[in-house]
């Protein structure tokens, strides 16, 4: 069997370890990394792995996609698949700073715990995102919308970034996101007090709602914090919280390292996926939010 080999493109000056540490420990024989990969880089990188290679060492070929741009990866995915030339072929995985497997576990572990908690879905649940122009937050607000949900990106900067945002998921998805301005404290409490679902994707050490702002929260369910680094980004919110209740007395909490041990099993879950797979897969923050499901439990 031909040896497994693995290209990392990233467009940034450097590849990020914690991917290159997943993919070795999952098993791939050779890991090469590429920095400062424009898109109109992709198709010719991606010719010269599968051409070097015979078609039936397509499933022992994988390029994976870096960065911190959720449509810049999906953009470079789209160059890469249009670059293969049947049938010479190779698996492709897209997961930008690591934020399209930490976007699908805070989803899957929100869902678990409306499941178990309160036999709710996320069909029908208005989902105020914070940290509403990164990465995680894009991919939380499409699945959020596709599993039948009404997100909110709220932007730290005012409303018209997120605006922007939130007009290019429609584009590419077709599916409804709405914007909100959190530029100020007032803006953020008013996109907490109607939802069910919060999720903070915002930069680690930035606190977006206070324990006096997520009081506001009406209909609060499930509160939810990708941010390890204290303060927590939602005040009261543990970072080994697994479904904790609130302070508030109204809902539950998700920290970040509950979100996760789930974020990397998934990561580590479709590395092994590319391995053991015996036809080219293609695979971003949608096939990441299904095995994060079933890794949530």
């Amino acid at each position: 069997m031909a040896r497994s080999i693995l290209h990392m493109l990233t467009p940034l000056k450097h590849m990020s370890p914690f991917d290159v540490n997943m993919a070795v420990d999952a098993g791939f024989d050779v890991v090469v990394p590429y920095t400062h990969v424009a898109a109109s880089d992709v198709a010719a990188l991606v010719q010269d792995a599968i051409f070097s290679r015979a078609p039936r060492d397509g499933t022992r070929t994988a390029i994976f996609i870096a960065g911190r741009n959720a449509e810049t990866a999906l953009d470079m995915m789209e160059a890469a698949r249009g670059a293969f030339v049947p049938p010479f072929r190779a698996h492709l995985f897209a997961d930008p700073a690591g934020s399209f497997t930490t976007g699908a576990a805070m989803v899957a572990c929100v869902g678990r715990a409306l499941r178990e908690r309160f036999g709710e879905t996320l069909a029908g649940k208005r989902l105020a995102i914070y940290g509403g122009t990164g990465v995680v937050a894009y991919c939380a607000a499409v699945i959020g919308a596709q599993e039948g949900g009404h997100p909110v990106l709220v932007g730290y900067d005012g409303r018209a970034r997120v605006a922007g945002i939130a007009e290019g998921i429609r584009a590419r998805f077709g599916v409804a996101v709405e914007a909100a301005d959190g530029a100020t404290p007032e803006g953020r409490r008013a996109a907490a007090r109607e939802a069910e679902v919060i999720l903070s994707a915002a930069a680690a050490g930035v606190q977006v709602l206070s324990g006096e702002d997520l009081g506001e929260a009406r209909r609060l369910l499930v509160a939810a914090d990708v941010n390890a680094v204290p303060p927590a980004g939602i005040a009261g919110i543990d970072v080994q919280a697994d479904a904790a209740p609130l302070p508030t007395g109204r809902g539950v909490g998700i920290g970040a390292l509950a979100v996760g041990d789930v974020k990397y099993r998934t990561e580590a879950g479709l590395f092994r996926r590319l391995l053991e797979a015996d036809a080219p897969l293609a695979l971003d923050f949608r096939d990441a939010y299904r095995l994060a499901v079933t890794t949530a439990g």
